[in-house]
Formats: C-alpha cells, sequence, structure tokens
C-alpha cells in the first residue's frame, strides 16, 4: 500500500509510560514557556525537536571522528568516512532504500532543486535526444529532455519548495505547468490526473501536505503517470517523520525519486537527501561541479563519479548526517507505526476540540482518515498571527501564516492560518492547553475592542 488511506487499526499507540519516557530524553522539555509554564511545542511539521542521542552523536563526532571524509588515510579520516558511509545506509535503508541510491544534500530543498535542475541541463544539451535524429528510446537519459510542447505537471497543494522549482524549470526549457487539482476538503483530487497526458514528462507531488495533513492517494494517482511514461518526484518531508515509508514499493510502483527533511526527523539541521533508483541518478548529468565528484580532471576537460558521489560536490555535512542516522535510528526504536497510531488519537481530539469552538474553521479533511497530524485551522475575525500570540502567552507553540503553500490557502479561500502539528512528545494535555487557549481569543478581541 503506498497511500496509507486506511491504517490498521490494531497498532498500540505508545503508553503513558513510554510517552514519559520519550520526554525524559528530549531536553527543550526542561526549559520553560514563555509563561513560566511548561512549553507545549506542537509545531513538529516546521521542524522537530531532538532527543539527547542525536546532539550528543553530533558533538561527538566534531569531537572524535572529524576529519576529511574520503579524502587521505589517516585514522580519523577513515572514520569520519565510514560515519558518513553508515549514515547514508540507515537514512536509506530506514525509507525502504539502498544506500547506492541516497544522495546527501543540504536540505529537502535542494534535493528538489536538484532534480529540476539536472533536467534542465539535460534538456539543454540533449534536446536532439527524443524525436530527433539519432534519438535512442531506451537511452533512460532521454526520460530527462524536456522542451516546448512538453507539460510539468505538479499539484495545489504543494509546499513552495514543490512548485516554484518546477515553474522555474517551466519557463527555462518552454514547457506548459499543469497541475492536479484539490477536493473541497483539500485533498488532491484522483479526478484531476486527466491533465496526465503523453506530453506529460515530470509529475511531482506531495506525499501528505503540510497544512491540511491529507496524504495522497498514490494508488489512485500513480497508475496515469505510469501510463504516459511521466518521471515521478514525491515530496516526503511530512509524510517520512509519521509514516513508515518503502521506496522500494514506491519504485515498483512508479516513483523515480523522493526528498528527506532531517530536520523534520528529529535529525540537525543543514542535511536532507534525495533518494532515487539507480536508472535516474545514472541518467542525470551533475549539477554542481567541483571536488569529490570527479574521476579525472584535465586542464581540458572531467570525467564524473557515478552514483550519489556525483552529486555530492565539495565537503560534505558529516556531522550533521552522523546525527541523522541517530534520528531514525531513534525513531525505528519507537515504531513510526505505532507513532502514527498515537497523532490519530491526538489529531482526533483537536479536531472535536476545534469543532466546539465558535468561529473555528479547520481547512482539511474533517476525520482522521488518511491524514497526519497536522491540523491547520482559522479563527474567524482574528489574524492567524494574533492567534499565534494569544497561544504562545499561554506556553502553546504553533505555526503561523501560510505554512510556504500559499496556494492550498488560495482554494479555501483564505490568506494564512494557525497549524497545530505533532511528534513523539506530543500529549493529550497539551492539547488540552492549545484548544483551551484557542477557546480564549475571540472574547481576547472582543474585550480589547
Amino acid at each position: 500500500m503506498t497511500s496509507h488511506d486506511s491504517e490498521p487499526t490494531s497498532v498500540r499507540p505508545l503508553t503513558g509510560p513510554e510517552i514519559d519516557a520519550v520526554r525524559a530524553d528530549f531536553p527543550y522539555l526542561k526549559r520553560p514557556a514563555r509563561n513560566g509554564e511548561p512549553l507545549a511545542y506542537l509545531d513538529w511539521a516546521a521542524t522537530s525537536q531532538k532527543p539527547s542521542c542525536v546532539m550528543t552523536r553530533e558533538a561527538e563526532f566534531l569531537s572524535l571522528n572529524n576529519g576529511a571524509a574520503g579524502r587521505s588515510t589517516y585514522q580519523i579520516a577513515d572514520e569520519a568516512t565510514q560515519a558518513w558511509e553508515d549514515a547514508r545506509e540507515a537514512v536509506a535503508g530506514f525509507v525502504g532504500a539502498r544506500g547506492g541510491q541516497l544522495v546527501f544534500t543540504k536540505n529537502a530543498t535542494e534535493a528538489i532543486n536538484l532534480v529540476a535542475l539536472a533536467i534542465g541541463h539535460a534538456s539543454l544539451g540533449r534536446r536532439a535526444a527524443r524525436g530527433g535524429p539519432g534519438a535512442d528510446a531506451d537511452d533512460p537519459a532521454s526520460r530527462l529532455v524536456i522542451g516546448d510542447g512538453d507539460e510539468i505537471v505538479v499539484t495545489r497543494a504543494e509546499h513552495h519548495a514543490n512548485l516554484v522549482p518546477w515553474q522555474e524549470l517551466a519557463a527555462r526549457t518552454g514547457a506548459k505547468l499543469r497541475w492536479l487539482d484539490l477536493t473541497e476538503d483539500g485533498r488532491i483530487d484522483p479526478a484531476t490526473t486527466h491533465v496526465l497526458n503523453e506530453r506529460t514528462r515530470v509529475l511531482a507531488l506531495t506525499h501528505a501536505s503540510n497544512v491540511t495533513g491529507a496524504i495522497t492517494p498514490l494508488d489512485d494517482i500513480l497508475p496515469a503517470a505510469r501510463a504516459v511514461g511521466a518521471l515521478v518526484v514525491l515530496d516526503t518531508c511530512q509524510s517520512a517523520a509519521h509514516l513508515p515509508l518503502d521506496f522500494a514499493a514506491l519504485s515498483a510502483a512508479g516513483v523515480d525519486a523522493m526528498a528527506l527533511s532531517s530536520h523534520k526527523m528529529l535529525g540537525p539541521t543543514g542535511v536532507g537527501a534525495l533518494v532515487a533508483t539507480e536508472e535516474l541518478l545514472d541518467a542525470m548529468p551533475p549539477v554542481l561541479t567541483g571536488g569529490s565528484m570527479i574521476e579525472v580532471v584535465t586542464m581540458e576537460s572531467s570525467t564524473y563519479m557515478s552514483g550519489p558521489a556525483r552529486f555530492e560536490a565539495g565537503s560534505q555535512p558529516l556531522a550533521q548526517a552522523a546525527a541523522w542516522r541517530t534520528a531514525v535510528e531513534y525513531l525505528a526504536g519507537l515504531g513510526m507505526d505505532r507513532l502514527h497510531a498515537g497523532e490519530r488519537t491526538l489529531t482526533q481530539q483537536v479536531l472535536d476540540g476545534l469543532a466546539a469552538i465558535d468561529g473555528a474553521r479547520v481547512l482539511g479533511p474533517a476525520g482522521t482518515s488518511g491524514r497526519l497530524g497536522v491540523v491547520a485551522f482559522t479563527i474567524d475575525g482574528v489574524h492567524p498571527h494574533d492567534v499565534g500570540q494569544i497561544l504562545d502567552a499561554s506556553g502553546v507553540a504553533v505555526r503561523t501564516g501560510h505554512h510556504c503553500a500559499q496556494p492550498i490557502h488560495a482554494h479555501f479561500g483564505v490568506a494564512s492560518s494557525s497549524r497545530v502539528s505533532f511528534g513523539p512528545t506530543s500529549t493529550s494535555t497539551e492539547v488540552d492547553r492549545f484548544l483551551e487557549a484557542v477557546a480564549t481569543v475571540r472574547s481576547y478581541f472582543r474585550r480589547r475592542a
């Protein structure tokens, strides 16, 4: 199953004592909120808090293993190289991929741009590879050539990081940008897959919306993309932190590449990843060039390494990658299915609570089926930033703004929203505090009017 439309009800969430043990691992809980009370951090969709083991591993690497990975033969350099490659295997394995399918980047945005830029380079240099003299229909690189008359398809639910790069690619190549639209409650609508046709070269879509939490019905969409031979790029920044992923199954269903974000998965900032099939990595030309990704360099020309190394020019975020490995091992130890089951319960609590508050409106599905623990909402007559400040004064941290997803907000007829989202330390008590604070928002502004 690639869509997680119906989660198993037999999965047991973390128990109260287990959550208490998890919370003991997170140092941020030792600091008070602005009002002096314990901090209720409910902004995990933006960035995750980190357990102590992740911070310890990053510091440990810098203290004991900090060498020039892949560049020398002395002991510390060998240890740095081993830590880098061990991290590659661990993060790849966490999402059901092989180490040779994972390219480290500085973040998920770079991972998506890497694919878009590589397609642009291929299109500039190899327009004759498809449909012209000497074209080879069996050449994998011919899938990357885009030009006039071709189309790139995205969705109205995308984070700007999976929209703007494709807008730019369309502008550079002359391709037309089209999109899958949304149902009334903000889910990507499989009925709009008619926009996929023989001219579609790329389909880029989110696995789960960072606004509505809605999980994309991939089982209903991927067959249409596969039928026309479109290259499929999946943004898994939200889902990878909350659902078990299996890239092997996703690629078998038609996904060619997906982007990962460390800082949303309990890991450090400054590192992300592109996971892609070997066929795509072999076909893509390099985007950044320089040291580490070359084979032979003369004054006239250069040849490039294959696989992930081709796309990892220059010095890499070694300590961050080592800590990311620790983060995914921590998540795996908790159990992704169990975490998701617990977040479903909290999501239902939020949905029920907001439904009882006068003037509150949820942007997105009304139930918990096929969605993550991400709930965006508005309060009639109150700007989301004001909502956020009221909650902050009550010791509750949520996101406010357009969440780098303006088109889906426009779909709901609003410019911005407030958003609550969950992670491994989230509790029913924190949700109660959130709802109690939200219930005071309109009366606060009426009193001040």
